[in-house]
């Protein structure tokens, strides 16, 4: 990234750290689209990924001091705030009693490119096993964004890769792929 546009994105920061709206949605603008994204696979419900996006933004909001000018780490900053709001509403009570059913057609609509086979694989695995997946195939972050989107080294990011991948591999069979 050159210089200026991290001056720039310095500056947006202390901006919206003085409150500036705008500021922040400047900053916060290019990472809807991948939060919404890694909140959809995390809750396989459209509705609840919009809802924890949102919440996740108006948590960015208020403690966005706490990122401290490290622009660098936007990204990954505010990944793992949508992780951590997805990892909240799927332990939450309703969540689990209140299931609305799904209606035929909607899954594929949803997932876009992802195949149906390839979804429902990746939605057996459970939230902490899809989680860094998600971050470095489906949104393509590098593996220290990953690292610090889980909060852990970035040895232990590509571990977790590896071993959530290896299980997906064992779950999708040769028939599911063709």
């Amino acid at each position: 990234m050159s210089v200026a546009v991290l001056d720039q994105r310095l500056q947006l920061i202390d901006r919206a750290s003085s409150g500036d709206g705008d500021s922040f949605a400047t900053l916060i603008e290019p990472l809807l689209d991948p939060a919404f994204r890694l909140a959809a696979v995390m809750l396989a419900d459209r509705e609840a990924a919009e809802d924890a996006v949102q919440e996740a933004s108006i948590k960015a909001w208020r403690k966005l001091k706490q990122l401290r000018g490290d622009v660098g780490s936007l990204r990954a900053w505010f990944l793992s705030i949508v992780a951590n709001e997805c990892r909240m509403t799927r332990r939450t009570r309703w969540w689990s009693v209140v299931r609305m059913p799904e209606i035929p057609g909607r899954e594929r609509a949803a997932t876009g490119s992802m195949s149906s086979d390839m979804h429902s694989a990746l939605l057996r695995l459970n939230p902490s096993e899809r989680l860094p997946l998600v971050l470095f195939f489906y949104l393509d972050l590098p593996v220290d964004e990953v690292a610090r989107t889980l909060g852990v080294s970035v040895t232990a990011a590509k571990s977790r890769i590896y071993r959530a991948a290896k299980r997906l591999r064992a779950d999708i069979t040769l028939e599911e792929v063709f």
